[in-house]
C-alpha cells in the first residue's frame, strides 16, 4: 500500500468511528429524553391519585414532549443527520 491508500483506508476508518460514536451520542440522548417521560408519566398517575387532574394532565403533556423529542433524536440518527442538538 502506498501512503494515499494508507490514508484513505485511515479516513474511512476515522469516518467509521465518527458514525458509530454519533449514534451511540444518540441513543444516549434518547434514552435521556424516554427517562424524563417515565418519570413525567408516573408524575401524572400520582396527581390522578390524588384527584388532582390538572396537575395530571399537565405531567401527562410533558410526558409527550419528552416523547416527541425522544423519536425526533432517533430519526435524525438514523438519516444520519445532526438535525436535532441538545
Amino acid at each position: 500500500m502506498n501512503n494515499a491508500e494508507t490514508n484513505f483506508e485511515s479516513q474511512k476508518s476515522g469516518d467509521a468511528l465518527e458514525k458509530n460514536l454519533n449514534r451511540i451520542k444518540n441513543h444516549r440522548k434518547a434514552a435521556t429524553h424516554l427517562q424524563a417521560a417515565s418519570k413525567f408519566h408516573l408524575e401524572a398517575a400520582t396527581w390522578r391519585e390524588k384527584g388532582n387532574d390538572e396537575k395530571a394532565e399537565q405531567s401527562t403533556i410533558a410526558a409527550h414532549g419528552q416523547v416527541t423529542l425522544s423519536n425526533k433524536v432517533q430519526k435524525a440518527g438514523k438519516n444520519n443527520r445532526r438535525e436535532y442538538i441538545r
